[in-house]
């Protein structure tokens, strides 16, 4: 039997408005108009109220996001060292968000302009980062004492001089001062008019409220960030090893990774820029940069936040230039009693702080003892593998330590 053409149209229609009927379940994102559980219709005056423009959890400043995922958690290099703190296992880590770049000189400025203004002398002089990381006796770094951190010409490289404790009080300050930001602009929006829909000669809202009396962004919108924070040490390895970068055909994955690229050398092995260095580091006893005018990695010291090419995951810089804090306690053991799913040591919980005996200078390791991770511009490629580790007390600061922020992913997965 032959159709017409018009025939077709009318069948395919007809399908296409079966199919548009069909119920879809629904989603956080997407909302049902009644409750699944009671058939209560959402937005009702005096009944619960949700935002149905939530689309997803929204991206802060400069945040990259980074698929979770199981990966092989551990030092592959030869430990040199002789620590054994890092041995293999198998872990998982919930997505999260983390800085594309380390914090700049510019972003810290940027914080301390505001604490000074918004909070006590005592506070913001605690803050301050320690230029005096830069003084040797023996080595002219005094224009770095004097210049690093405020001359422009530094504004786009790495803060250093700053401790764990300083770290962590620049998260929490990032995190009022993004959301005050939202919030703002939020307001700003709702004062110019939001659509409304008349029902029964009333107007009545799409959208939940945002704010509450006091005119702060409730959690409910779905507009309030979550805190920015230091990476647990088993975030900050995986984003840097990213491993996606090597993955074909489902779950399986072409090679390990030594350092954040593909390979066991720290050049550029295609392209343009084969041959060029792929972060910044010390080569050799007193070989910063190469020979002026084929400077090897094109840095003395530190470099600019975004100079070298990004990993598989977008972020820059997770080897070399400055090794950068994460949230963990140091334990030598934690690989022994680590969670494998998120694994963070905060505390000493299993692996009390009296086994290590620091009080008769017995070791280094105590409840102020926090991991850093990446290798900077003063070391050798060793320490520029992820899964390489050292330590030092949470109030201490070098011309070598700085950070980035991480967040979690709230929701979806992806």
């Amino acid at each position: 039997m032959k159709l017409s053409l018009k025939s077709v149209a009318v069948i395919l229609a007809g399908l296409a408005l079966v199919s548009s009927c069909k119920s879809k379940k629904p989603s956080s994102v997407k909302m049902s108009k009644n409750s699944t559980a009671t058939g209560i219709a959402y937005n009702k005056k005096g009944g619960f109220q949700i935002d149905k423009s939530f689309k997803g959890q929204p991206t802060g400043p400069n945040l990259v996001f980074v698929e979770g995922g199981r990966f092989t958690m551990g030092a592959l290099e030869e430990d040199v060292v002789n620590t054994r703190d890092n041995l293999e296992r198998t872990v998982s880590v919930q997505s999260f968000y983390m800085d594309e770049t380390e914090i700049g000189n510019v972003h810290y400025l940027e914080y301390l302009n505001a604490i000074q203004k918004d909070s006590s002398q005592e506070f913001y002089e605690s803050a301050l980062p320690d230029t005096l990381v830069w003084k040797n006796e023996l080595a002219f770094n005094d224009s770095y004492v004097e210049q690093y951190l405020r001359y422009p010409g530094f504004r786009m490289y790495p803060v250093v001089g700053v401790s764990w404790t300083q770290a962590s009080d620049y998260c929490n300050w990032r995190t009022a001062a993004v959301n005050n930001d939202i919030a703002m602009k939020s307001q700003k929006g709702s004062k110019k008019g939001g659509k409304t829909t008349k029902t029964k000669g009333k107007a009545e809202s799409k959208a939940a409220p945002a704010f509450t009396s006091g005119q702060r962004l409730q959690i409910e919108s779905g507009k309030v960030l979550p805190a920015y924070r230091l990476p647990t040490e088993a975030e900050w390895e995986y984003a840097a090893k990213a491993m996606i970068g090597t993955q074909y055909e489902d779950e399986n994955q072409t090679n390990q990774r030594i350092y954040p690229w593909d390979g066991p050398n720290m050049r550029s092995a295609r392209g343009k820029k084969k041959g060029t260095m792929l972060a910044n580091f010390k080569r050799g006893r007193g070989d910063y940069a190469g020979i002026a005018g084929k400077s090897n990695d094109g840095a003395i010291i530190t470099n600019e936040i975004y100079s070298y090419p990004a990993n598989d995951f977008g972020l820059y810089q997770m080897a070399g230039n400055v090794n950068e804090w994460v949230y963990d306690l140091y334990r030598p053991l934690s690989y022994e009693d680590f969670n494998d799913l998120n694994p963070i040591r905060r505390s000493d919980y299993l692996d009390n702080a009296k086994n290590y005996d620091k009080k008769n200078d017995n070791s280094l390791v105590d409840n102020h003892s926090r991991v850093y991770k990446g290798g900077s511009w003063a070391d050798v490629a060793y320490w520029l593998a992820p899964g390489t580790r050292r330590f030092i007390d949470q109030d201490s600061a070098t011309s070598t330590i700085g950070f980035r922020c991480a967040m979690i992913r709230a929701g979806t997965n992806k």
